[in-house]
Protein backbone atom coordinates (compact mmCIF):
# COMPACT_ATOMS: atom_id res chain seq x y z
CA UNK A 1 0.00 0.00 0.00
CA UNK A 2 2.78 2.37 0.92
CA UNK A 3 4.64 1.44 -2.26
CA UNK A 4 1.62 2.30 -4.44
CA UNK A 5 1.09 5.59 -2.63
CA UNK A 6 4.74 6.43 -3.08
CA UNK A 7 4.52 5.58 -6.77
CA UNK A 8 1.50 7.86 -7.22
CA UNK A 9 3.29 10.70 -5.48
CA UNK A 10 6.35 10.12 -7.59
CA UNK A 11 4.23 10.17 -10.80
CA UNK A 12 2.50 13.36 -9.70
CA UNK A 13 5.82 15.04 -9.03
CA UNK A 14 7.24 14.07 -12.41
CA UNK A 15 4.80 13.14 -15.20
CA UNK A 16 1.72 14.51 -13.44
CA UNK A 17 2.95 18.07 -13.68
CA UNK A 18 3.63 17.68 -17.39
CA UNK A 19 0.17 16.21 -17.92
CA UNK A 20 -1.45 19.08 -16.07
CA UNK A 21 0.48 21.61 -18.12
CA UNK A 22 -0.45 19.83 -21.36
CA UNK A 23 -4.13 19.72 -20.38
CA UNK A 24 -4.14 23.42 -19.58
CA UNK A 25 -2.36 24.23 -22.85
CA UNK A 26 -4.72 21.96 -24.82
CA UNK A 27 -7.73 23.74 -23.30
CA UNK A 28 -6.12 27.09 -24.07
CA UNK A 29 -5.50 26.01 -27.68
CA UNK A 30 -9.11 24.85 -28.01
CA UNK A 31 -10.68 27.97 -26.46
CA UNK A 32 -8.43 30.49 -28.19
CA UNK A 33 -8.57 28.56 -31.44
CA UNK A 34 -12.38 28.63 -31.46
CA UNK A 35 -12.36 32.34 -30.79
CA UNK A 36 -9.97 32.91 -33.67
CA UNK A 37 -12.09 30.68 -35.92
CA UNK A 38 -15.18 32.70 -35.01
CA UNK A 39 -13.39 35.98 -35.74
CA UNK A 40 -12.02 34.73 -39.05
CA UNK A 41 -15.45 33.40 -40.05
CA UNK A 42 -17.00 36.82 -39.36
CA UNK A 43 -14.31 38.55 -41.40
CA UNK A 44 -14.85 36.06 -44.22
CA UNK A 45 -18.61 36.65 -44.20
CA UNK A 46 -18.13 40.43 -44.36
CA UNK A 47 -15.73 39.99 -47.27
CA UNK A 48 -18.21 37.79 -49.15
CA UNK A 49 -21.09 40.23 -48.59
CA UNK A 50 -18.94 43.20 -49.63
CA UNK A 51 -17.99 41.39 -52.84
CA UNK A 52 -21.68 41.01 -53.70
CA UNK A 53 -21.98 37.28 -53.04
CA UNK A 54 -25.45 35.96 -52.24
CA UNK A 55 -26.07 35.79 -48.48
CA UNK A 56 -27.22 32.16 -48.63
CA UNK A 57 -24.06 31.00 -50.38
CA UNK A 58 -21.88 33.20 -48.16
CA UNK A 59 -23.48 31.71 -45.06
CA UNK A 60 -22.89 28.13 -46.17
CA UNK A 61 -19.29 28.78 -47.22
CA UNK A 62 -18.61 30.44 -43.87
CA UNK A 63 -20.11 27.48 -42.01
CA UNK A 64 -17.88 25.08 -43.94
CA UNK A 65 -14.83 27.25 -43.23
CA UNK A 66 -15.76 27.37 -39.54
CA UNK A 67 -16.08 23.58 -39.35
CA UNK A 68 -12.70 23.08 -41.04
CA UNK A 69 -10.99 25.57 -38.74
CA UNK A 70 -12.59 23.91 -35.69
CA UNK A 71 -11.28 20.53 -36.84
CA UNK A 72 -7.79 22.00 -37.12
CA UNK A 73 -8.09 23.41 -33.58
CA UNK A 74 -9.28 20.06 -32.20
CA UNK A 75 -6.41 18.25 -33.91
CA UNK A 76 -3.91 20.72 -32.46
CA UNK A 77 -5.37 20.31 -28.97
CA UNK A 78 -5.29 16.51 -29.18
CA UNK A 79 -1.73 16.65 -30.46
CA UNK A 80 -0.73 18.72 -27.44
CA UNK A 81 -2.11 15.97 -25.20
CA UNK A 82 0.17 13.51 -26.92
CA UNK A 83 -2.59 11.70 -28.77
CA UNK A 84 -1.58 10.30 -32.14
CA UNK A 85 -3.79 12.20 -34.58
CA UNK A 86 -2.79 10.16 -37.65
CA UNK A 87 -5.32 7.43 -36.91
CA UNK A 88 -7.87 10.08 -35.97
CA UNK A 89 -7.46 11.72 -39.37
CA UNK A 90 -7.86 8.34 -41.06
CA UNK A 91 -11.10 7.71 -39.15
CA UNK A 92 -12.41 11.14 -40.09
CA UNK A 93 -11.51 10.52 -43.72
CA UNK A 94 -13.30 7.17 -43.77
CA UNK A 95 -16.32 8.65 -42.03
CA UNK A 96 -16.37 11.56 -44.47
CA UNK A 97 -16.23 9.17 -47.42
CA UNK A 98 -19.10 7.10 -46.02
CA UNK A 99 -21.20 10.17 -45.37
CA UNK A 100 -20.38 11.51 -48.83
CA UNK A 101 -21.52 8.29 -50.51
CA UNK A 102 -24.69 8.19 -48.42
CA UNK A 103 -25.52 11.82 -49.15
CA UNK A 104 -24.27 12.07 -52.70
CA UNK A 105 -27.72 13.23 -53.90
CA UNK A 106 -27.81 15.98 -51.29
CA UNK A 107 -24.23 16.96 -52.06
CA UNK A 108 -25.11 17.17 -55.76
CA UNK A 109 -28.03 19.45 -54.89
CA UNK A 110 -25.71 21.51 -52.69
CA UNK A 111 -23.21 21.94 -55.53
CA UNK A 112 -26.02 22.79 -57.94
CA UNK A 113 -27.42 25.33 -55.48
CA UNK A 114 -24.02 26.98 -55.20
CA UNK A 115 -23.83 27.18 -59.01
CA UNK A 116 -27.32 28.68 -59.24
CA UNK A 117 -26.59 31.28 -56.58
CA UNK A 118 -23.19 32.12 -58.07
CA UNK A 119 -24.10 32.25 -61.79
CA UNK A 120 -27.69 33.53 -61.22
CA UNK A 121 -29.55 32.02 -64.20
CA UNK A 122 -32.69 33.23 -62.41
CA UNK A 123 -33.66 35.16 -59.31
CA UNK A 124 -36.58 35.37 -56.91
CA UNK A 125 -39.63 36.72 -58.75
CA UNK A 126 -38.67 35.37 -62.20
CA UNK A 127 -41.07 33.18 -64.14
CA UNK A 128 -39.08 30.16 -65.30
CA UNK A 129 -39.42 26.68 -66.71
CA UNK A 130 -36.96 24.25 -65.10
CA UNK A 131 -36.92 20.78 -63.62
CA UNK A 132 -40.17 19.92 -65.41
CA UNK A 133 -42.05 22.79 -63.73
CA UNK A 134 -43.23 26.24 -64.77
CA UNK A 135 -43.70 28.88 -62.11
CA UNK A 136 -42.58 32.01 -60.32
CA UNK A 137 -39.44 31.56 -58.20
CA UNK A 138 -40.29 32.28 -54.57
CA UNK A 139 -37.16 31.04 -52.81
CA UNK A 140 -33.70 29.81 -53.76
CA UNK A 141 -32.02 27.70 -51.10
CA UNK A 142 -28.76 25.82 -51.29
CA UNK A 143 -30.57 22.49 -51.86
CA UNK A 144 -33.94 23.37 -53.48
CA UNK A 145 -35.76 26.02 -55.46
CA UNK A 146 -39.35 26.80 -54.49
CA UNK A 147 -41.66 27.79 -57.34
CA UNK A 148 -45.31 28.87 -57.36
CA UNK A 149 -47.23 27.61 -60.37
CA UNK A 150 -49.97 29.58 -62.16
CA UNK A 151 -52.42 27.32 -60.27
CA UNK A 152 -50.97 28.72 -57.00
CA UNK A 153 -49.27 25.46 -56.09
CA UNK A 154 -45.87 25.50 -54.42
CA UNK A 155 -43.45 23.08 -56.07
CA UNK A 156 -40.10 22.30 -54.42
CA UNK A 157 -37.58 21.29 -57.08
CA UNK A 158 -34.13 19.88 -56.17
CA UNK A 159 -31.39 22.10 -57.55
CA UNK A 160 -29.60 19.11 -59.09
CA UNK A 161 -32.67 18.43 -61.21
CA UNK A 162 -32.68 22.05 -62.39
CA UNK A 163 -29.01 22.35 -63.38
CA UNK A 164 -29.14 18.92 -65.01
CA UNK A 165 -31.67 20.16 -67.58
CA UNK A 166 -32.67 23.20 -69.59
CA UNK A 167 -33.60 26.43 -67.81
CA UNK A 168 -35.99 28.80 -69.59
CA UNK A 169 -36.23 32.22 -67.96
CA UNK A 170 -39.24 34.14 -69.25
CA UNK A 171 -38.57 37.20 -67.09
CA UNK A 172 -34.92 37.92 -67.77
CA UNK A 173 -35.77 40.12 -70.79
CA UNK A 174 -37.97 43.22 -70.66
CA UNK A 175 -39.94 42.25 -73.77
CA UNK A 176 -41.42 39.06 -75.24
CA UNK A 177 -42.82 38.16 -78.63
CA UNK A 178 -46.35 36.81 -78.98
CA UNK A 179 -46.84 34.33 -81.82
CA UNK A 180 -50.38 33.82 -83.10
CA UNK A 181 -51.67 31.95 -86.13
CA UNK A 182 -55.02 32.97 -87.61
CA UNK A 183 -56.58 30.71 -90.24
CA UNK A 184 -58.91 32.18 -92.86
CA UNK A 185 -60.82 30.56 -95.66
CA UNK A 186 -59.38 30.15 -99.16
CA UNK A 187 -62.32 32.20 -100.42
CA UNK A 188 -61.53 35.19 -98.16
CA UNK A 189 -59.73 38.32 -99.34
CA UNK A 190 -56.22 38.09 -97.84
CA UNK A 191 -55.67 41.84 -98.14
CA UNK A 192 -58.78 42.51 -96.04
CA UNK A 193 -57.71 39.89 -93.48
CA UNK A 194 -54.21 41.34 -93.13
CA UNK A 195 -55.48 44.92 -92.95
CA UNK A 196 -57.93 43.91 -90.21
CA UNK A 197 -55.11 42.32 -88.23
CA UNK A 198 -52.87 45.37 -88.64
CA UNK A 199 -55.63 47.68 -87.42
CA UNK A 200 -56.10 45.55 -84.31
CA UNK A 201 -52.37 45.63 -83.56
CA UNK A 202 -52.07 49.40 -84.07
CA UNK A 203 -55.01 50.17 -81.79
CA UNK A 204 -53.66 48.20 -78.81
CA UNK A 205 -51.28 50.34 -76.74
CA UNK A 206 -49.62 47.26 -75.27
CA UNK A 207 -48.24 46.25 -78.66
CA UNK A 208 -44.76 47.75 -79.03
CA UNK A 209 -43.81 49.72 -82.13
CA UNK A 210 -40.19 48.58 -81.90
CA UNK A 211 -39.46 45.85 -82.91
CA UNK A 212 -41.98 45.95 -85.73
CA UNK A 213 -44.80 43.43 -85.85
CA UNK A 214 -44.93 40.85 -88.63
CA UNK A 215 -48.12 39.75 -90.38
CA UNK A 216 -47.88 37.35 -93.30
CA UNK A 217 -49.06 34.13 -94.88
CA UNK A 218 -47.01 31.28 -93.47
CA UNK A 219 -48.78 28.15 -94.63
CA UNK A 220 -51.43 26.91 -97.01
CA UNK A 221 -53.18 24.36 -94.86
CA UNK A 222 -55.64 21.64 -95.74
CA UNK A 223 -58.64 23.74 -94.76
CA UNK A 224 -57.30 27.27 -94.21
CA UNK A 225 -54.76 29.88 -95.19
CA UNK A 226 -52.62 30.38 -92.10
CA UNK A 227 -51.60 33.97 -91.33
CA UNK A 228 -48.93 34.40 -88.66
CA UNK A 229 -49.13 37.39 -86.34
CA UNK A 230 -45.90 38.15 -84.49
CA UNK A 231 -45.67 41.18 -82.24
CA UNK A 232 -43.76 42.32 -79.16
CA UNK A 233 -45.05 43.36 -75.74
CA UNK A 234 -43.55 44.04 -72.35
CA UNK A 235 -42.99 40.84 -70.39
CA UNK A 236 -45.61 41.56 -67.68
CA UNK A 237 -48.24 42.12 -70.41
CA UNK A 238 -47.58 38.85 -72.23
CA UNK A 239 -50.38 36.59 -71.03
CA UNK A 240 -53.27 39.07 -70.95
CA UNK A 241 -52.32 40.62 -74.30
CA UNK A 242 -52.14 37.19 -75.93
CA UNK A 243 -55.60 36.23 -74.67
CA UNK A 244 -57.15 39.61 -75.52
CA UNK A 245 -55.62 39.77 -78.99
CA UNK A 246 -56.63 36.20 -79.86
CA UNK A 247 -60.25 36.97 -79.01
CA UNK A 248 -60.21 40.36 -80.76
CA UNK A 249 -58.70 39.05 -83.99
CA UNK A 250 -61.36 36.36 -84.23
CA UNK A 251 -64.17 38.89 -83.75
CA UNK A 252 -62.62 41.51 -86.04
CA UNK A 253 -61.96 39.01 -88.84
CA UNK A 254 -65.53 37.74 -88.67
CA UNK A 255 -66.84 41.34 -88.68
CA UNK A 256 -64.72 42.02 -91.78
CA UNK A 257 -66.38 39.14 -93.59
CA UNK A 258 -63.58 36.62 -93.13
CA UNK A 259 -64.42 33.14 -91.94
CA UNK A 260 -62.23 31.08 -89.67
CA UNK A 261 -62.59 27.51 -90.93
CA UNK A 262 -62.25 24.39 -88.90
CA UNK A 263 -60.99 20.99 -90.05
CA UNK A 264 -63.59 19.05 -91.99
CA UNK A 265 -63.78 15.40 -92.89
CA UNK A 266 -65.89 13.57 -95.47
CA UNK A 267 -67.43 10.42 -94.01
CA UNK A 268 -68.57 7.74 -96.47
CA UNK A 269 -71.18 5.26 -95.19
CA UNK A 270 -71.11 1.77 -96.63
CA UNK A 271 -74.29 -0.28 -96.55
CA UNK A 272 -73.51 -3.99 -96.42
CA UNK A 273 -77.08 -4.92 -97.52
CA UNK A 274 -76.72 -3.04 -100.79
CA UNK A 275 -73.36 -4.59 -101.51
Amino acid sequence: MEDSTHAVKQWLMTDGVDWAINIVMALAIFIIGRMIARILTGMLRKGFVKSGMDETLAGFLCEIAKILMTLVVVMAALGKLGINTTSFVAILGAAGLAVGLALQGSLANFASGAMIIFFRPYKVGDFIEAGGTKGIVEEISIFNTNMRTPQNQVVIVPNGQITGGTIVNYSVKDTRRIDLTMGVSYNDDLKVAKETIWNALKSDERVLKDPDAIVGVMNLGESSVDIVVWFWVKSPDFLMTKMDMTERLKLDLEAAGCSIPYPQSDVHMFDEKSA
